[in-house]
């Protein structure tokens, strides 16, 4: 085996020094960038970084609409420091959590000249980091020893990628909503958060499995918020595939539509403030949904299903299993968990996610 890190293991070392607040490196040809996350920045850091080169604030343009910025470079906007930049300057516009209450923080100026692809790398990067979609990007002379340095070429790609998943371990976990309960681990081979696969009985692989995609919701799943129908949703599920003596439900690691459970906070203060569910996530820089539901399908092949039984209101996901080869024969509904404190939340999922409610 060769020791020396692959692509995805450089990338999965990366993730984690942007979490940590340190500096990356992404080199193409004879240019070198340093990129700092915004999310959690250090303002010595940032300052230490400025003295190797000139920097831009990159966002997404999501985040560019909301601060009325120009995004002259398709999905993002580079936007120019101001001379007094400081990290509070930084993180003031990459956080909307103050829009409302200070909304005056530009005028800014966006740079048009030059490629963005690095750029862009870097956003890919903090999104799969799971931090907000921002980071300061400097241009060096020279690299920075110490830090972890990326290659440009093919990194665009590797990151858009289906990830593969390996089986790690398998046990018997017997539950009250379903006595014949097998639990199975699955890695990313990206370094990513581990997957559970929880197996209702022995469902033959031949035929059209009872299944549920389930995104992790740590506040609805363990701790009963009313602010959505995870929970409810997760429980009937089991319970259904407990009275069917089968079934096969996906806990994925995917929390608050793939953006994290730190964004999903963020965006909850959000919606404190007015706005609904997909304009929260605009407000900072994300997509509506930011899954990838091909996790659910290369999971789902390697424990040996080919149909289903779709549990799911979201026709989206029928989609999305059959794009990936997997045969929807059915999907059965699953509504639960409407309270007076997530009604609205449901209304904007079917109105502006298609959810049939």
């Amino acid at each position: 085996m060769v020791l020396k890190p692959n692509l995805l293991e450089w990338i999965a070392r990366a993730r984690t020094d942007l979490r940590l607040g340190l500096p990356v490196l992404l080199t193409r040809d004879d240019q070198t960038v340093a990129i700092l996350a915004a999310d959690g920045i250090v303002p010595e850091r940032m300052a230490a970084l400025l003295e190797h080169g000139s920097g831009v604030l990159v966002i997404t343009k999501r985040r560019a609409e909301t601060l009325k910025a120009r995004a002259y470079d398709g999905e993002l906007a580079r936007l120019i420091l101001p001379k007094d930049a400081d990290a509070g300057w930084v993180a003031a516009v990459a956080d909307p959590k103050d829009d409302l209450t200070h909304p005056m923080k530009g005028p800014f100026q966006s740079a048009r000249d030059g490629v963005a692809d690095l750029h862009h790398a870097a956003l890919l990067l903090t999104k799969s980091a799971r931090l907000l979609p921002a980071a300061l990007v400097v241009e060096i002379d020279e690299p920075i020893e110490g830090l972890t340095s990326l290659e440009f070429d093919g990194l665009a790609e590797a990151l858009a990628a289906p990830v593969s998943h390996s089986s790690k371990v398998t046990g018997r976990v017997p539950m009250a909503l379903a006595a014949d309960g097998t639990l199975h681990v699955f890695r990313p081979d990206d370094g990513g958060e581990d997957h559970v696969v929880t197996e209702i009985g022995k469902p033959p692989r031949q035929d059209a499995v009872l299944v549920r995609l389930h995104s992790a919701c740590f506040t609805g799943d363990v701790l009963g918020s009313l602010k959505c129908d995870c929970g409810a949703q997760l429980h009937s599920a089991l319970a259904q595939m407990g009275h069917e003596g089968s079934g096969v439900l996906l806990y994925l690691n995917q929390e608050g539509r793939g953006i994290g459970l730190a964004n999903k906070m963020r965006a909850y203060s959000l919606q404190d403030q007015g706005f609904d569910t997909v304009e929260a996530n605009h407000r900072l820089g994300f997509e509506d949904d930011e899954r990838d539901f091909r996790t659910g399908a290369d999971i789902l092949k390697r424990l040996g299903f080919t149909k289903v039984r779709l549990l799911t209101n979201n026709p989206a996901k029928v989609a999305m299993m059959e794009a990936q080869g997997i045969e929807v024969v059915e999907r059965v509904p699953l509504k639960v968990g409407r309270t007076p404190e997530n009604t609205d939340y449901l209304n904007v999922k079917a109105k502006k996610s298609g959810h049939i409610l």
